[in-house]
């Protein structure tokens, strides 16, 4: 095969550029090509940053097949043994564009190959202005987060209603800029649908001073969530504490017992069929009143032990002032519409997101809450399908804590509700937004789930093998590069893009971010001073639980 700088082409390009090599092997989504070592070499000082880097790892070529340009980037690189000056790569195909008659650009590009080159088919460097053309944003709704690498000027769009319809996960180490990542994507989403509806979990209490402006923020302080919304499944979980079998029969007295609690209020009355889900309120005071009726009766099948425990469970969480922003006995009137129309943000008011921290709640609680919230963002939708439309975003920080790989354990009512979410909630206008450090902690499945991906630098094997399984096939070439990734440069492939991408993520203005900074550690240990009057509030913050 001859040098591939002597390769000429007959039609005219845009970039009155040679040929760098020549395709050698194909075989589907992935091929074989040649590059000249000699023409990589004479590009690498070419003005434009795309040119320069035409034939590396990570970099796209193109070649005319008919009258039009498929795009392939290149995934891996060998040295031809047999002859030095030849470079052997691996290339995956993007998709194909027209070549516009006047300038030779390509245009109208998509995703997908029709035609496939045949063996001896030129390539060809992409350039900036090519770049521009495949990675432009054609006019479905879309934001704009950052820029294509590795051009300068390529924005990089993401299609707002593909990525919320059918799910998208954002996933990346500690340290990689994956909050501040979170929260871009987020404001330029409000930003763009102002009377929107979306419901963050904020584990670590990140998120407020972001979303200040723009959201509502909810804490122990003002969360107010009325205990009678949790189903049975998660007053189980609160409340029984037992193993084994002695489980199953706490779990049917207090069934039976909650019922009984549940239709004493008068909207019981108007309501034909009551069960024990039924967010109907209750007070309790009447559930351990019904709970020591119970134990009183002779025909009870079982002694006093598993009332006792109930009991003593619920006045013990009753008495507990870090459970009053959900167990207060101010909490018993009936504000389920409030309720809902605070924490969806119907009508939102211009503020369409509400962050709900849950960093100051008691841990063995929290699992609970997020329970709570997600199962009423999912009954929601599936109760209001008569209804004018709604649809909700729910976004799970942390999503690893909620969506475990284990079956077992506490927890298992929010892994059960957001598994179902990741799986239906799309049928119901409810889409699903997670963000992990640790992708091979989620549950089986979920993370296939999710149309869209956002992948930030992953430095565990793992976690890196977990993402390639459930990324599609034409982003393998991207993937190589997930452990070499910079702060703040991420790989989004799927519905959300046109073609798989690696973004340098736009800068978030300062009062926008998230507070998760890392603190300077040399600078911090050079101050001193007040440490006593540091100590004195810290503690009293400390016995009084934040209150």
């Amino acid at each position: 095969m001859p040098g591939a700088a002597e390769f000429t082409h007959g039609h005219t390009q845009p970039t009155s550029a040679a040929a760098i090599g020549a395709v050698f092997q194909i075989a589907g989504s992935s091929s074989k090509v040649l590059i000249d070592a000699a023409s990589m070499a004479a590009l690498a000082h070419d003005h434009d940053p795309c040119t320069a880097m035409a034939g590396q790892v990570g970099s796209q070529v193109k070649m005319r097949v008919g009258n039009a340009w498929l795009i392939a980037s290149v995934r891996s690189m060998t040295l031809d043994r047999q002859d030095n000056g030849l470079i052997i790569a691996d290339i995956d195909f993007l998709g194909e564009g027209d070549e516009d008659d006047v300038t030779g650009q390509i245009h109208h590009f998509r995703r997908g190959v029709t035609r496939y080159p045949a063996p001896g088919t030129e390539i060809f460097a992409v350039s900036s202005a090519d770049m521009q053309q495949i990675y432009a944003a054609d006019d479905r709704p879309h934001v704009q987060i950052g820029t294509v690498y590795p051009t300068t000027d390529t924005r990089a769009a993401l299609y707002v209603d593909s990525m919320l319809g059918k799910h998208f996960a954002l996933l990346g180490s500690t340290g990689t800029g994956k909050s501040t990542s979170a929260a871009l994507i987020l404001h330029r989403i409000c930003d763009l649908s102002p009377e929107g509806h979306i419901v963050m979990v904020d584990p670590h209490g990140e998120y407020g001073a972001a979303f200040a402006q723009n959201g509502a923020v909810f804490d122990v302080g003002n969360l107010a969530l009325p205990y009678w919304l949790m189903n049975f499944e998660e007053h189980c979980e609160v409340f029984v504490t037992s193993e084994g079998s002695d489980r199953t029969v706490d779990c049917d007295i207090l069934a039976k017992c909650l019922l009984a609690a549940r239709q004493k209020n008068r909207l019981a009355e108007s309501l034909g069929r009551l069960t024990v889900d039924s967010p109907i309120p209750y007070l309790l005071s009447d559930l351990t009143n019904i709970l020591q009726n119970e134990m009183g009766k002779l025909d009870k099948g079982t002694g006093a032990l598993p009332y006792m425990r109930l009991k003593t469970k619920i006045d013990e969480i009753k008495a507990d002032p870090r459970y009053s922003f959900m167990f207060s006995g101010m909490l018993v009137a009936d504000t389920m519409q409030e309720f809902l129309a605070k924490i969806f943000r119907l009508p939102s008011g211009g503020k369409p997101i509400s962050i709900i921290d849950v960093s100051a709640m008691p841990s063995d609680i929290t699992s609970v809450v997020v329970s709570v919230l997600s199962r009423l963002v999912f009954d929601y939708a599936i109760w209001a399908r008569d209804e004018a439309q709604r649809p909700i975003l729910l976004v799970c920080e942390e999503a690893h804590r909620y969506i475990p790989s284990t079956t077992t354990g506490t927890g298992q009512a929010v892994r059960r509700i957001l598994e179902r979410i990741a799986k239906e909630g799309r049928k119901y206008g409810v889409s699903l937004g997670l963000i992990t450090q640790r992708p091979s902690d989620l549950a089986e499945g979920v993370l296939s789930q999710c149309g869209t991906i956002i992948s930030m630098r992953l430095n565990n094997d793992r976690d890196q093998a977990f993402v390639r399984a459930a990324m599609p096939e034409g982003a393998r070439g991207f993937l190589d590069s997930i452990p070499a990734l910079r702060n703040r440069e991420a790989i989004i492939c799927g519905e959300g893009v046109a073609v798989p991408i690696r973004v340098a993520l736009d800068n978030l203005e300062e009062e926008r971010r998230p507070a998760s900074g890392d603190p300077s550690f040399t600078s911090l240990w050079r101050q001193s001073g007040g440490e006593a009057d540091i100590l004195d509030r810290t503690i009293t913050r400390w016995r009084s639980q934040g209150r």
